[in-house]
């Protein structure tokens, strides 16, 4: 979808001051403490100023919950929280409403917001908030210091349990730069048989000594239960366990793999305009710079690094715990998000018969 015309400052205005009569918006997001760096950047301060009330929501990724309520007629779902692969994918199935990008105001310093937002960040049907990575973590009490990808595979040399998400996506990506392929070959590996065989069998070697996850939260909670001594993990949440709940959690960033979070409106949402005018106001510097300051994802809008300061704790300086930080980039992967919106299905059907031989 091209961008259309820019609207006028004062149909923007209107549409970010929302309607008259106050109204409400169920918000879906992936819970803990993601869900809470929203629910302080965002829901709050929206509800505050216009009146409305939102209702927040958990889910754990993917499509198919949407796809069951637009295909039932029955959506109860204003705004969801996807990934870039799912954001791609709902809206070429249809699941998803348009966006008209032209409507998202320019950021603080006045870039237009096509020219602000990072390159990738806005879609047809979804506009991102965050740029997050799926890292490995360790419990620094518990095992010696890994220094790589492949050392989380290497269980001889670092025994114990291993935590995976019960996912294809990022296990065959990290399994394959484990495995010696570098960042920048990974996906043209994954698309041959060959490729794909080879990251398998990297995961193979895990065999015995894997448990599973499926939320977000539950990487944290595995480290610190001890049932596992690493962990593949999203970031922001070894982060908020660290700092915020002092665990002995350190973050591996070598294999990260990058990617974005959007905002999408279910197709045939019951409160589409107003779903509409969250999206807007949740996605501006400001409220971008603000989450920040509760989780270590990095803003998707440019104008907000600046703005990027210090943990709600008053005292950690976020930059540095940002995946975008330049010293968390030397052996980086972005997801790309083509790749698995055509192989999804596929590679699900794959790792779901490998996962019943594991």
């Amino acid at each position: 979808m091209k961008l259309k015309n820019m609207m006028t400052a004062a149909a923007v205005a209107a549409l970010i001051a929302g309607t008259a009569n106050a109204g409400s918006i169920t918000v879906v997001s992936w819970g803990g403490a993601y869900t809470k760096s929203q629910i302080e950047a965002y829901h709050k301060p929206w509800m505050a100023e216009t009146g409305n009330t939102i209702i927040s929501e958990d889910y754990n990724g993917g499509v198919a919950e949407v796809k069951s309520q637009v295909e039932a007629g029955n959506v109860t779902w204003d705004l969801v929280d996807v990934e870039l692969s799912d954001a791609v994918r709902g809206c070429d199935e249809g699941l998803f409403e348009e966006i008209d990008a032209s409507v998202l105001p320019a950021g603080a310093d006045g870039t237009p917001a096509k020219d602000d937002f990072v390159a990738g960040a806005i879609n047809d049907c979804a506009v991102a908030s965050i740029v997050w990575s799926t890292v490995f973590a360790y419990d620094s009490t518990t095992t010696k210091a890994p220094a790589t990808i492949s050392d989380f595979f290497d269980v001889a040399n670092f025994p114990g349990k291993r935590g995976l998400r019960k996912n294809p996506k990022a296990n065959l990506e990290m399994a394959l730069m484990a495995d010696g392929v570098a960042a920048g070959d990974v996906y043209a590996m994954l698309r041959t048989s060959e490729g794909v065989d080879r990251a398998f069998a990297k995961l193979d070697t895990l065999k015995g000594n894997v448990v599973w996850w499926e939320a977000g939260a539950q990487p944290p909670q595995l480290l610190a239960d001890g049932e596992v001594v690493m962990t593949t993990a999203y970031n922001g949440r070894i982060f908020n366990a660290a700092v915020n709940e002092n665990k002995p959690f350190v973050v591996v960033w070598d294999g990260q793999i990058l990617d974005f979070d959007l905002w999408a409106i279910p197709k045939g949402s019951k409160n589409k305009d107003l779903a509409m005018e969250f999206l807007i106001y949740s996605t501006d510097t400001k409220r971008l710079a603000d989450q920040a300051s509760w989780i270590s994802y990095g803003p998707a809008r440019k104008s907000s690094g600046s703005m990027v300061g210090l943990f709600s704790d008053g005292k950690t300086q976020m930059a540095p715990h940002m995946p975008t930080a330049a010293a968390n980039l030397t052996n980086a992967l972005a997801n790309d998000f083509a790749f698995w919106a055509d192989n999804q299905d596929e590679l699900n059907e794959r790792f779901n018969a490998w996962l019943a031989k594991f």
